[in-house]
């Protein structure tokens, strides 16, 4: 099984920044990562895409994102990060790292962190 772990949510001003961590995982397994992105889901509201990343680093943001937040993967550490700034209220949700994957002896898998609250506060 692989597991996602999100870090880095937490409180912040309006206008400032937060830097989300996703680390993937899997105890026993074989794996291979195809994209990792990041969804976030308001109160009321549906589950969103935020930014999406390949392994070949190919990037796709929300309009809502768009040269405010800025996704990265470290491919060797399994990691991925979504740099958040000039946060607006309307930003606060709880963001989920998802990651499309191939297990060997398995197939391909598509996986979901716990998720990690930001709250923009103005």
């Amino acid at each position: 099984q692989v597991q996602l772990v999100e870090s880095g949510g937490g409180l912040v001003q309006a206008g400032g920044s937060k830097r989300l961590s996703c680390v993937a995982s899997g105890s026993g397994i074989i794996f291979n990562i195809n994209s990792m992105g990041w969804y976030r889901q308001a109160p009321g509201k549906q589950r969103e895409l935020v930014a999406l990343i390949t392994s070949g680093e190919t990037t796709k943001y929300a309009d809502s994102a768009e040269g405010r937040f800025t996704i990265s993967m470290d491919n060797d550490k399994n990691t991925v990060y979504l740099q958040t700034s000039s946060l607006k209220p309307e930003d606060t949700a709880v963001y989920y790292c998802n990651a499309n994957t191939y297990v060997y002896q398995r197939g391909y898998l598509e996986v979901w962190g716990q998720g990690t609250l930001v709250t923009v506060s103005s």
